[in-house]
């Protein structure tokens, strides 16, 4: 009995101290650090999601608000700015209009910061009235600098891709791109299939691989431990949707869509990818509805 009672003893022990090692794992609800080689440049990041803050003589330059699955994180984004810096919010640039980003400004236009988008994105805003969305004051056609102290951010729109309203933000000096959602850093695209452009958004990559940049700040952490993206990282995403664009189409053409594609496709390559299980059905149903529908 004295045996058993021991075993079970340190068998209670190893399994309190896998509980307190699973716990001092998981990461903090939000961080704030800045980019590594840089003076200025901030990444926020609220549970999945991240912003870039850059911080200048004359005042802030932010973006994202990332306040949608949690109302308090714009709040905490704010504070978290003010820690590192008392010049004001000047603008606060939206990546895209999908809420998971942009939602939850208040705190920052209370603050007297100046929003800025896409010209799409303030049309779909507009129509689409989210109470915790703030409507841009300023909208950008296909380019525009933002001009802040000493410090410059080039916004660019490429077109279709993930979004009709994605705006791709340049760090010239840093050679520092911010782009959110269009190419997950070592992740498998997921959820935002469902309403993409796939065949545009090849194009889009193939533009940002031929901007000038070094490093990318995804709107996800990137995989693994939160890196930043390299262009390799964009030309594997590239890669991904070309292969599954062609194999899909294949299987439209000869009546598979949209099942047993659903049930069939698989992607070897990329199955040890985070988000591969969830996002290989929203993949093969974007392209299925493409090849198979032509929508």
């Amino acid at each position: 009995m004295k045996k058993i009672t021991a075993a079970l003893f340190a068998l209670v022990l190893t399994a309190c101290a896998s509980s307190v090692h699973a716990q001092t794992q998981k990461p903090a609800p939000f961080e704030t650090k800045k980019v590594d080689g840089t003076d200025n440049v901030y990444i926020f990041r609220f549970g999945g999601a991240q912003s870039m803050f850059i911080v200048t003589s004359a005042g802030v330059i932010a973006t994202d608000p990332i306040s949608y699955a949690n109302r308090k994180a714009s709040q905490v984004y704010l504070d978290e700015i003010r820690k590192v810096t008392d010049q004001p919010v000047k603008y606060v640039i939206y990546s895209h209009h999908h809420f998971d980003h942009i939602a939850g400004g208040k705190p920052f236009k209370d603050a007297g910061a100046t929003f800025v988008a896409h010209k799409i994105a303030k049309t779909r805003l507009e129509g689409l009235k989210d109470p915790y969305t703030i409507i841009p004051d300023e909208t950008v056609d296909t380019s525009r600098t933002i001009k802040l102290g000493d410090t410059e951010v080039e916004l660019t729109y490429l077109g279709l891709n993930h979004s009709d309203s994605t705006l791709v933000m340049r760090l010239p000096r840093e050679k520092i791109l911010f782009a959110v959602d269009i190419a997950p850093v070592g992740a498998f695209p997921g959820r935002g299939m469902i309403d993409s452009y796939p065949v545009e958004w090849e194009d889009t990559l193939r533009k940002v691989i031929a901007m000038d940049w070094d490093r990318l700040i995804p709107g996800h952490p990137g995989a693994p431990d939160g890196r930043l993206g390299t262009k390799q990282d964009v030309k594997d995403q590239l890669a991904l949707l070309q292969e599954a664009s062609g194999e899909i189409q294949a299987a439209a053409r000869d009546s598979k869509c949209w099942e047993p594609a659903e049930k069939e496709y698989k992607m070897p390559k990329y199955e040890k990818w985070p988000g591969y299980e969830t996002g290989l059905p929203m993949l093969v149903r974007r392209y299925c509805g493409l090849w198979g529908r032509g929508t």
